[in-house]
């Protein structure tokens, strides 16, 4: 083939894809991808309508025909896992797009906020990692933050150099831009099961599980209904306001409008009046809002075929009265996830706020927005099939929101996928891979103590890190709880172990937690050193500062 053929069939294959004129395929198919092994995988577009479609992988060639808005859809496989570089042929009419370097594997998507999205450059072990990484068959998609009213069934791409929204290998320098959670994640799948990697990550900072939920499922949940009055009635004022247009003649306004007061304030000394901000004249429809990042963000990949989701978010719902409605939202996510990518049993790995701020008094400690957060992320666990949860209060060294230790959090994640989803065993055992921490199960009061047992199989080798005793509570009757001294002993029953937990200033004893704080500190682990989630065993309200109204826990 000739450098001119070459160059035009690239020229082609660019235009076709950027202009969507001919022929087009779904931006989630970018060279280097990796396609999911050992499931029908789904490759989608836009042609002409009602023109022929015909796809060419491996040994594989597929023909369909759009629809009459130009839709087409292919399905492929399922394919073994393969570290072999393929290319992948679409062609419709005179149009053809040729991605290449395509690898089979696994493909997780990772989504959430601003800890999913923080970077291997910003980690803890950035420094060594970075220059020591060399997969290129752990590769990832970083897309852009779009939000939307309305659904959307693509994602935009940016300028030929932008790196977001292309498929990227994890080899220095590149991995620096990748989530540290997912590529430590993946980096361990890989190791393991010994397979290419793909990750896909979906996530934005400061957003709430509202904004990825379906709106349909919104409307159903009273706590939401105040939140979408207010953004639709906010949107369509922008609307019949002219959107950008009327918006920039009435930024210019107020600006004139500014400039002349901020001068007769100046002159006559007094205080000159604040300028307007120009992020108030912008697009409301392009930021945070009930249900825009899964229109937006969702659903442009909601037709890639995956193995499994991991998603990190939280804090933001931890805020003021942000709590109020995710006891709804969180378990809606989940299942608003699923319907998207039209598997309801779709693995779902929850990554377990980590804690931040600093703690002030017990009462503050007890009842922050934070508890309330771990809470509801533990009972949606307990309660839906095919989760996992992943502890993280022990990865802060300080008071800041973002933990730079992101290695315990992506190694801990994957201990649940290979587990749960891929089945693997101890080495050397036929056991199941270990990845819970104790559970709390149940508490006896005796003799003014506390006992408490964990579940069977998260108890094994139960201790304290360093013999500490350190982030256990007991309250009485008043429901004041004080600090407790703890340590590991044998039920009498059936010897099996357990904390035995006292405090000089409680004598009678009713309810007892661990590791409660809005920045909680704890040893408890298992002898795999997998921490012991959070829990309590009162279901007293909560009632969290700078809030109205109480938290009250499920009774599921």
């Amino acid at each position: 083939m000739t450098k001119y053929v070459l160059l035009s069939l690239l020229t082609i294959s660019l235009t076709s894809k950027v202009l969507g004129k001919d022929l087009s395929l779904a931006n989630t198919f970018s060279d280097g991808i990796v396609l999911q092994r050992e499931k029908p995988i789904n490759v989608w577009g836009h042609a002409n309508p009602e023109q022929p479609v015909t796809l060419k992988f491996g040994e594989e060639t597929k023909t369909t025909k759009s629809n009459s808005k130009g839709q087409w859809s292919i399905k492929i496989g399922p394919l073994m896992a393969s570290s072999e570089p393929r290319a992948m042929t679409i062609k419709s009419g005179d149009s053809e797009i040729r991605v290449v370097d395509i690898l089979v594997g696994e493909v997780w998507v990772c989504g959430g906020q601003s800890n999913m999205a923080w970077t291997l450059r910003g980690s803890t072990d950035a420094d060594i990692e970075i220059s020591s990484a060399n997969f290129p068959e752990i590769r990832f998609l970083k897309l852009p933050n779009v939000a939307s009213p309305r659904e959307q069934d693509d994602f935009p791409l940016g300028k030929p150099t932008d790196w977001i929204g292309k498929w990227q290998k994890s080899v220095t320098p590149e991995v620096q831009n990748c989530s540290a959670v997912a590529y430590y994640f993946a980096k361990r799948l890989h190791r393991q099961l010994k397979v290419p990697v793909g990750i896909i990550e979906n996530s934005w900072g400061g957003t709430m599980a509202q904004h990825w939920c379906n709106k349909n499922t919104l409307k159903k949940i009273p706590e939401m209904a105040e939140d979408i009055k207010k953004f639709d009635k906010t949107y369509q004022e922008w609307i019949d306001g002219g959107e950008e247009k009327g918006a920039q003649k009435r930024l210019a306004k107020d600006l004139a409008d500014w400039e002349k007061k901020n001068a007769e304030a100046k002159a006559k000394g007094n205080k000159e009046p604040r300028k307007p901000n120009a992020n108030q004249y912008k697009n409301p429809g392009d930021g945070r809002q009930p249900a825009g990042m899964y229109n937006g963000s969702l659903l442009p990949i909601a037709n890639t075929t995956i193995r499994g989701i991991l998603f990190y978010q939280g804090e933001n719902n931890s805020f003021g009265t942000s709590w109020k409605p995710f006891y709804r939202t969180f378990p809606a996510l989940i299942s608003d996830w699923r319907n998207a990518f039209r598997d309801p049993n779709i693995p779902f790995g929850i990554i377990q706020i980590a804690g931040w701020s600093n703690r002030r008094s017990m009462e503050y400690d007890m009842n922050h927005h934070c508890n309330v957060i771990r809470e509801i992320q533990l009972d949606t666990w307990l309660n839906t099939a095919n989760t996992g949860l992943i502890a993280t209060y022990d990865t802060n060294s300080n008071g800041s929101i973002h933990p730079g230790r992101k290695l315990p959090v992506g190694e801990r994640s994957a201990r649940w996928a290979l587990s749960e989803v891929y089945t693997v065993n101890k080495f050397g055992s036929n056991e199941p891979l270990e990845w819970q921490g104790p559970v709390f199960k149940e508490v006896k009061f005796e003799s003014g103590k506390a006992f408490v047992t964990f579940e069977k199989g998260t108890d094994r080798g139960l201790r304290l890190d360093q013999d500490v005793d350190v982030g256990f509570v007991l309250a009485g009757n008043d429901k004041k709880f004080h600090h407790a001294k703890a340590r590991i002993t044998q039920s009498k029953e059936d010897k099996k172990p357990q904390v035995e937990i006292w405090c000089d200033e409680v004598k009678d004893p009713v309810a007892v937690r661990y590791a409660f704080s809005n920045l909680p500190i704890g040893g408890l682990m298992n002898a795999r050193e997998i921490p012991a989630y959070p829990f309590r065993s009162d279901d007293w309200p909560m009632t969290p500062h700078q809030s109205t109204g109480s938290y009250i826990r499920s009774k599921k």
